[in-house]
């Protein structure tokens, strides 16, 4: 069945407005980009990434504020990677971009064995250069492409085998404190993407050329996420909503609320009950 090109624009003119406001609307409410930011727009050749630099782009020509955006992109050396893809495209976006290299891939296999899953020390290699070279380029923000579904799947992987209740927060500031990395995608959904990765056929580069993504338990939080928005359509979005709707005082964080303190008024003395006791037959006689 051949789709109307009429309804097909239409749909595809509401995902783009969909996604920009919702970016949009997170960049406000965290105060992600103020005036005169220079912002590193991390790309990973992914779908998520892609979309986030293309509607930045699209922000920065109608934004309040001005800003600059500088694409950087890390050639970690895995085998079958493709070096021309990248560039490539960012020759045709008029925007300053870097490819870095830096053979992490060969650390990573050097250090983790074989069968095990080795994204963990591969993420904190990719971080390390790229807060590095952030400061180099004098960047005030670094722009990662994680969208809401990532910061729920972060909630139970750390809930689930980390014993900890945190996820992905929208904007954070790094341990050393000299950057401050934003997640502008933190509203969108993954399957909204998905959607704008095809209709704007980006030029994917598969995320897992060190063949270690099947190992991940990532993947299964993922699949059980997927299972409960098929039974119980809106659950994703209904526990992305609790992440910003938290009350310390009703869990056990003892450094997060003070539950030490926390006590009921003195009770009455004994003879204090007499006395309010026989006030009260008092006034019923």
């Amino acid at each position: 069945m051949n789709r109307d090109p009429r309804r097909s624009k239409t749909e595809f003119n509401k995902l783009h407005k969909r996604l920009r406001r919702q970016v949009g609307q997170a960049i406000v409410d965290f105060d992600m980009i103020r005036d005169g930011e220079r912002v590193m727009v991390c790309l990973s050749g992914g779908k998520d990434s892609y979309a986030m630099l293309d509607i930045l782009q699209n922000l920065q020509r109608s934004a309040p504020v001005n800003f600059e955006l500088i694409a950087v992109h890390m050639d970690q050396k895995q085998p079958g990677y493709p070096p021309e893809i990248l560039p490539a495209y960012l020759d045709k976006q008029n925007i300053e971009y870097h490819i870095l290299e830096k053979d992490t891939y060969s650390v990573v296999k050097s250090v983790i064995p074989e069968g095990k899953t080795t994204c963990g020390l591969c993420s904190r290699l990719r971080r390390g250069t790229l807060y590095g070279f952030a400061e180099e380029i004098g960047a005030t923000r670094i722009a990662l492409g994680h969208h809401r579904d990532d910061i729920v799947e972060t909630l139970f992987l750390n809930m689930f085998f980390g014993g900890s209740l945190k996820a992905m927060p929208p904007k954070l500031l790094s341990d050393d404190g000299k950057n401050v990395v934003i997640r502008p995608m933190a509203y969108c959904k993954e399957a909204d993407l998905e959607r704008y990765a095809q209709e704007m056929a980006f030029p994917i580069i598969p995320c897992n050329l060190c063949g270690s993504q099947d190992n991940l338990q990532r993947q299964a939080i993922k699949k059980m996420l997927v299972d409960w928005d098929r039974q119980y359509p809106g659950r994703t979005e209904t526990i992305f909503k609790a992440i910003s709707n938290v009350s310390p005082s009703q869990l056990a964080d003892r450094d997060l609320f003070d539950f030490a303190s926390l006590n009921a008024a003195d009770p009455i003395q004994p003879e204090e009950f007499e006395t309010a006791f026989s006030r009260i037959n008092a006034v019923n006689l």
